[in-house]
């Protein structure tokens, strides 16, 4: 292949990455339009199709599309949460979750240069550049509130191990969906994210987020050599 053919075939490569992140962008805006991000909309719709057990596989399938290309994902909580037991919605959204990970773990990999500059100077990125191992990716994913598509998309711009990243992803998503879960159904399947501040909540999640960059540290001082 001659120079200039390396040079057409790159910018054909840069031009179908934009265009394959514009219509995403169109997507989720004409999703949040028609209604389906609204997460009321679609407890609404979810509540007339509980007899069948493939709605589980539609949530679970509904949530790795919606994370592997950065859209809202996390809202599948207030869908799962008041439809199933906490154990069953706990799985679903560990399930959906991890499996949109490793989506947007491959994905990531073809985003173009504006987006990866955003993602340079995210703190998960900062964060993984220097500790890109299981405890510093649990430490993210089980942080109240941490938006996990900068995870997912950080871990797979860095070559995280996959393992790692996945186990991680289960413990992490599994946990806090747990909470979450749990603390919804008590509160007669409120859709108030008032219910997740609470500090009774989120305080467990921090100790173990907390917890985990404790030992990220702890083994970044052990393997620098002295001085």
């Amino acid at each position: 292949m001659t120079k200039g053919h390396r040079v057409i075939s790159s910018r054909r490569r840069r031009i179908g990455k934009l265009v394959l992140i514009a219509l995403l962008i169109v997507l989720g805006i004409l999703l949040e339009i028609a209604g389906w991000l609204d997460a009321r909309a679609l407890l609404e719709i979810a509540r007339g199709y509980t007899q069948y057990w493939w709605l589980a596989l539609v949530l679970v399938a509904a949530q790795a599309v919606l994370f592997t290309f950065a859209l809202a994902g996390s809202l599948f909580l207030w869908v799962a949460a008041p439809l199933y037991p906490p154990v069953l919605a706990t799985l679903i959204l560990t399930a959906g979750g991890t499996l949109g990970g490793i989506g947007a773990y491959l994905f990531s990999r073809y985003l173009t240069q504006d987006w990866l500059e955003r993602l340079h100077r995210s703190r998960a990125y900062r964060l993984l550049r220097r500790h890109d191992n299981f405890f510093a990716l649990f430490a993210l994913r089980v942080f109240p509130g941490f938006p996990h598509s900068l995870v997912n998309y950080s871990a797979g711009l860095l070559k995280a191990r996959l393992p790692d990243f996945v186990a991680a992803a289960i413990l992490g998503i599994g946990i806090k969906s747990y909470v979450y879960a749990r603390v919804i159904d008590d509160a007669a399947r409120s859709l108030s994210f008032d219910v997740l501040l609470d500090p009774a909540v989120i305080a467990p999640l921090l100790l173990l987020s907390v917890g985990s960059l404790a030992l990220v540290l702890w083994q970044a001082r052990r393997t620098t050599p002295d001085a």
